[in-house]
């Protein structure tokens, strides 16, 4: 092996190798420290209630007027208004909000007591993952979904004023409150419980099978009509929604649009900037391919002499090969430790900003960074023994 490596190596470029090495470098750093940002920021900006998951956009009909109280359809949705959403193409998923049609009476006894509302919308709209999230009649409970603003206007207004203790949201699922339910002659008691709360949603939500269960017991001469849609949108910078929402003279609530419009952008950015980097290590791996290739062209001759002396290709193979694995598990090595030093350097001030980190810790880092390493010494390691292979078969 040393023998074929001093014959082999007079003709191999440092400064070559030296560029593919920091390049490659350069990029891989750049694809991995997108993966593990990625990672560390999933459970602050992906999934259903992050700023990289689902984007939803809740819709409504304005009320101009007194007349339209009065006129319960002219702020509500007909099922012509919801299927010619749901026919657009910026549509995935359309969701309709349905509102008590019955008396609500909710208190904590000892502190308040208030009418109320409640409303629902299909379970796959919910940004609040939780086993409670379901009606059990013989159990008489009912699990609710605040929005998270309604804890801070308690905690911070009406808390502070009245002299009530303050309270976290782990305590605030702990309480009971009393529940009355009333319409068409008939009163029933149930209890309620903080399920959760939800970001998106600005309302009082119940599940949809309980809704549609009270909404029968207690207002079935009522329609329950969509009092507002709940739409999700692949890319809601698309200016379809916003000159369809203007045709129709619908509104969206708060700030939503808003909210999705730069979680979409975030999603480009951080796509941009993986691609840059995996663009620079794919420009690396090549550049290291072509180096080996030339050098094994320029070697054409003591290969032949080798392979006539009786050595397989397999073993005139292996210098090259364990260059690259060489250079390609040094280059991953240090990849991975800058990876972690920026970590380090930005992972502290985001769970202190954002509240949440990655329970998966480093691991995707090292788990990328192997698959990848195992990628491109395999793909050097065919061209190597094609070229070989090539060469031998000429004597």
């Amino acid at each position: 092996m040393n023998l074929i490596w001093k014959l082999l190596r007079r003709h191999i470029s440092v400064g070559q190798l030296a560029g593919f090495f920091l390049a490659d470098l350069v990029g891989t750093v750049i694809v991995l420290c997108g993966i593990q940002i990625y990672s560390d920021m999933a459970p602050m900006l992906s999934g259903s209630d992050g700023l990289l998951g689902n984007d939803y956009i809740v819709i409504s009909k304005p009320v101009k007027q007194l007349g339209s109280l009065m006129g319960r359809s002219a702020a509500h949705f007909s099922e012509s208004d919801i299927d010619d959403l749901k026919a657009q193409p910026f549509a995935r998923n359309v969701g309709e909000f349905r509102s008590s049609q019955y008396g609500v009476y909710l208190g904590l006894p000892g502190v308040f007591a208030t009418d109320m509302f409640f409303e629902s919308v299909p379970d796959r709209f919910i940004d609040v993952t939780t086993d409670e999230w379901r009606f059990d009649l013989s159990k008489r409970d009912i699990p609710i979904i605040l929005p998270r603003n309604y804890l801070n206007l308690y905690n911070f207004g009406f808390a502070q004023t009245k002299g009530l203790p303050q309270l976290s949201e782990g305590v605030s699922q702990s309480i009971s409150f009393d529940i009355e339910l009333s319409g068409s002659g008939r009163t029933e008691h149930f209890k309620g419980h903080v399920a959760g709360f939800s970001d998106r949603l600005n309302t009082v939500l119940v599940p949809e099978s309980f809704m549609e269960w009270a909404n029968d017991r207690f207002a079935p001469s009522k329609s329950a009509l969509a009092s507002r849609l709940i739409v999700e949108v692949e890319n809601p910078a698309d200016e379809s929604i916003a000159a369809y929402l203007q045709q129709r003279g619908y509104e969206v609530e708060n700030n939503a649009a808003d909210n999705s419009k730069i979680g979409f952008l975030l999603k480009i950015v951080v796509s941009v900037v993986m691609a840059i980097g995996l663009i620079i290590s794919i420009l690396a791996i090549y550049i290291l391919t072509l180096s080996i290739y030339l050098l094994l062209q320029k070697n054409t001759d003591k290969l032949e002499n080798l392979s006539l002396l009786g050595y397989s290709a397999r073993r005139i193979a292996a210098p090259y090969s364990r260059l690259t694995v060489t250079l390609n598990v040094a280059i991953m090595l240090l990849a991975i430790s800058a990876v972690y030093f920026v970590r380090e350097a930005y992972m502290t001030r985001v769970a202190a900003t954002l509240g949440g980190a990655s329970q998966t810790g480093f691991l995707p880092t090292i788990i990328a960074g192997a698959l990848l390493t195992a990628v491109v010494v395999t793909f050097d390691s065919i061209v190597i023994r094609r070229k070989i292979n090539s060469i031998a078969s000429k004597r």
